[in-house]
């Protein structure tokens, strides 16, 4: 991300990759014709779905580095401020994908990540690097923190536990993890200026540093390497935030000397009203084929991933292949082995079973421990007296899915006190909600919008009731549709159900903003937060995402 020039950026343990141009075409395919696809040399049994559709995952996952350890493709995005931090999505095709984890369980980089006399909003966890290490069967998260340290966790599985192994006092920026084929580490990272570092063999420290590259000024500014080895050269990934994408060669070692490459530049992208594919990495599948997992700017929903098969020119440059002169709507999926079971769908129901959060949720900052639990159902208690949502502790929120999409929570208010604020909200830098009010010995169902920040993202406006009815009974269910197609008018609805069947509509449609400098899209957010005094609680019985 650009953040040392403030400029947009949209943005294998065992696979790399090489250099990309843009050009080569892929002819139309039908169904009929790739159902049963194969690519000279996929070993026996591989076999391919018809078709995939971009964008392959309509949520917001920016930032990608993608790697593929045996039989299993593993993603890892962005959260900036969310809590756990560095999501990491698995895939046994490279289309269809569930969550398995997070690298970073709590943020604990300062007390402004826990809403702690300060905020960390647009912080934490910016373009990081995920990769495995066969040597030792451990997963590597590497990513830098507030241009201050570089800090590295591990894990023997993705699912965890994951631990922090070191914290490096060096700030590797939108950093990319290599494990060479010696096991060695380096990492490439920077802004414009483009340095390698060698990593120790246990991973703990530098080595040894060094610039490689210098930006020339006529292609401006690249960061959000990836570093990748392949048929004994070095390669690293970059990108031209928002519309471009660079590769360095070098034939010499990890040190250089390396030359560049446009690998694209403006070209149009798959998803209507979105900006131009680039950032993401490189990953080949089990058989040899090759694919570049980008994201597409798409707010108000955010950075959604896109992807395209690639191939080689005989000099070891890699070509995105195109449908029409653009980055296709679709084409034919990769053949790969059957997978071994279905993944868990990114829409679907939770009622919150067990006593863990599943790994699609995202506090907004840490969240206060002692003041939330999941025992067949969610319970919030108030954990701050404020007039601020944007300073609300134990905020839980989850991605919204496009281009258009509903959340549905039921509600038990009964446990609330009098000044709490509960309910589900659309949380970006301008935000509304719909929720429970309970005032005076009153308890009101309301709409309320004009939730606010600044560009420095300080509050601008606590919100203001639009509208409103009456509440009884203790149980309710509440509704946010949201529309966030980019380009479009981009619209929020609330609406409100006494049995959870017919629903009733509260308030205006609230207009997402889509501006790109918040860089995470709007999320559904559950909130409980207290005016005058803790102590009150709600419980979230049954969550709902669903698709039109």
């Amino acid at each position: 991300m650009s953040w040392l020039n403030q400029q947009h950026s949209r943005r294998d343990a065992l696979t790399t990759a090489t250099g990309l141009i843009v050009g080569a075409a892929v002819p139309a395919v039908t169904p009929a014709a790739s159902a049963a696809a194969s690519e000279p040399g996929e070993p026996s049994g591989l076999r391919a779905a018809a078709q995939y559709t971009n964008p392959v995952i309509w949520q917001d996952f920016a930032d990608i580095d993608i790697i593929r350890v045996g039989d299993t493709y593993y993603y890892s995005a962005s959260t900036m401020h969310y809590s756990p931090g560095a999501p990491i999505l698995r895939s046994y095709d490279l289309v269809n994908w569930e969550f398995a984890g997070h690298s970073v369980p709590v943020l604990d980089f300062g007390s402004k990540y826990d809403l702690n006399g300060a905020r960390g909003y647009v912080r934490g966890i910016w373009a990081s690097s995920l990769n495995y290490r066969p040597s030792n069967r451990t997963f590597y998260w590497l990513g830098q923190i507030d241009f201050a340290k570089t800090y590295i966790y591990t894990a023997r599985s993705v699912e965890g536990p994951w631990s922090r192994l070191t914290a490096i006092d060096n700030a590797y920026y939108d950093a990319g993890l290599l494990v060479d084929t010696d096991d060695t580490l380096y990492v490439a990272y920077g802004n414009t200026t483009i340095s390698v570092a060698q990593l120790s063999a246990d991973g703990r420290t530098q080595v040894r540093a060094q610039q490689v590259f210098s930006t020339p000024s006529s292609v401006g500014t690249l960061e959000g390497a990836r570093f990748y080895k392949i048929n004994g050269n070095y390669y690293i990934f970059l990108t031209r935030p928002a519309n471009g994408q660079y590769i360095l060669r070098s034939t010499s070692g990890p040190f250089g000397p390396y030359t560049m490459r446009q690998v694209l530049l403006d070209l149009g992208g798959p998803v209507s009203g979105g900006g131009v594919p680039h950032q993401g990495g490189l990953v080949q599948t089990q058989g040899g084929a090759w694919y570049y997992m980008a994201f597409v700017d798409a707010y108000p929903g955010g950075r959604v991933p896109v992807l395209a098969p690639i191939t080689w020119t005989p000099d070891g440059w890699p070509v995105v292949q195109l449908v029409g002169g653009r980055w296709g709507t679709s084409y034919p999926s990769p053949v790969v082995p059957a997978p071994p079971r279905q993944v868990t769908p990114l829409t679907g129901v939770d009622t919150f079973d067990g006593t863990a959060l599943k790994p699609k949720w995202e506090w907004n900052h840490n969240p206060d421990n002692g003041k939330w639990f999941v025992s067949n159902g969610l319970t919030l208690r108030t954990a701050t007296v404020t007039n601020d949502l944007y300073w609300a502790r134990n905020t839980l929120t989850h991605r919204i899915q496009g281009p258009t999409s509903t959340a549905t929570i039921q509600l038990d208010y009964s446990a609330m006190r009098d000044g709490d604020r509960a309910g589900l909200a659309l949380l970006r830098d301008s935000s509304a909600w719909i929720g429970i009010k309970r005032d005076g010995g009153t308890t009101r169902v309301v709409m309320v919008n004009g939730l606010t920040m600044d560009t420095n993202w300080n509050t601008t406006g606590t919100g203001t009731e639009v509208a409103g009815a009456g509440a009884s009974g203790g149980r309710i269910w509440l509704r946010a549709a949201a529309d966030i197609r980019p380009g479009a008018s981009r619209p929020g609805v609330f609406s409100y159900s006494t049995d959870g069947t017919t629903f009733t509509r509260l308030g205006p449609a609230f207009s997402m903003g889509d501006s790109w400098r918040f860089f995470m899209g709007y999320r559904f957010a559950l909130f409980n937060y207290a005016t005058r005094a803790l102590g009150g609680s709600v419980r979230v019985a049954r969550f709902e995402l669903s698709t039109p």
